[in-house]
């Protein structure tokens, strides 16, 4: 009997770790015209409400993209894993075409030519909503992550429904200097991630693109965007440092920085890549050749997306 049920044991093991998150595409009728996303759920039932999380990527990027349904890599995946594993619902949607002809976000850039003018806000309201009525979300676990322009479209969400979210993440995202968008005005706990020699968004601000794009506008520097979120979140004094520990070659290093004690009230995380580039930090899902090549080094001492849901993880929206 023993040997019978460790057999059933190891068989349920086999199978839970076969089982994989759900993706399935979804439409949302909206002014401008249909909207598209990707929606992932996982794999077991279960009756209580789930944490949502919405994931935005870059300019020109989508949310197959984001997913990992395209060629080239996104860390971004492995928000799939962590979704089965801690019974998350995810989002990825897709933004609209710009003038520019490639898909992003309305964020508050005034001086971006080439970003479309769509209403992004209430677009990702009503996915939220949509998410709570059909798939089980939490309403006070809702949590946006975003990369270079999805980060500055997290920026604005976090600026205009601050009551709607529990914290947010932006990865390599342009802060507007010239903004649509009424100053942040309510704390939020923030996740800030950037590279020193990103070739994008220049971590000290200016031009965004480089010698690669035209028409997007200028940035704000990383640190002045700390700095705004933490006089926000009333976290003064020093923070608790930690350098991730080395593992590869990849040039670069990463310090984590920490304002706020209790990961269950008011945060702001700052991880700063020294000579990192326009990518988000993988252990699991580097970026081909190619790709570092355009927007420069990757690190891979730790896991983006497993380091966003561990800031994520205890953070409930303010009442």
């Amino acid at each position: 009997m023993k040997r019978l049920a460790a057999l059933l044991a190891g068989l349920l093991a086999a199978a839970q770790a076969a089982a994989a998150v759900q993706v399935a595409p979804g439409e949302l009728a909206r002014p401008e015209g249909p909207r598209s996303y990707l929606i992932a759920t996982p794999s077991r039932a279960g009756d209580g409400l789930r944490p949502l999380v919405i994931l935005l990527h870059g300019h020109g990027g989508s949310s197959r993209q984001v997913l990992g349904q395209e060629r080239i890599h996104s860390p971004m995946q492995v928000w799939l894993d962590i979704a089965e594993r801690e019974q998350l619902v995810v989002i990825a949607p897709d933004g609209l075409r710009g003038k520019d002809n490639l898909p992003g976000w309305n964020d508050c850039r005034a001086d971006s030519a080439t970003n479309p003018r769509a209403d992004d806000v209430g677009f990702i309201a009503a996915l939220m909503a949509r998410a709570v009525a059909e798939y089980h979300a939490d309403p006070a676990r809702i949590y946006v992550m975003g990369m270079s322009n999805g980060g500055g479209m997290v920026y604005r969400l976090a600026t205009e429904m601050p009551g709607k979210l529990a914290a947010f993440a932006a990865v390599a995202a342009p802060s507007a200097v010239s903004s649509l968008c009424s100053a942040p005005a309510h704390p939020l706990p923030a996740l800030i991630v950037h590279g020193t020699e990103d070739g994008i968004v220049p971590f000290n601000g200016g031009e965004v693109g480089g010698a690669l794009l035209r028409g997007r506008g200028k940035t704000g520097s990383a640190p002045d965007t700390v700095a705004l979120w933490r006089k926000l979140d009333q976290l003064n004094g020093a923070p608790v440092e930690t350098v991730f520990p080395q593992r590869g070659d990849s040039g670069t290093t990463a310090t984590r920085s920490i304002w706020g004690a209790d990961p269950h009230q008011q945060q702001v995380e700052f991880i700063r890549i020294e000579h990192g580039g326009h990518t988000e930090p993988s252990l699991q899902r580097p970026v081909q050749w190619g790709v570092r090549a355009l927007l420069g080094r990757q690190n891979g001492d730790f896991e983006m997306a497993e380091e966003a849901w561990s800031f994520f993880r205890d953070k409930r929206a303010s009442p």
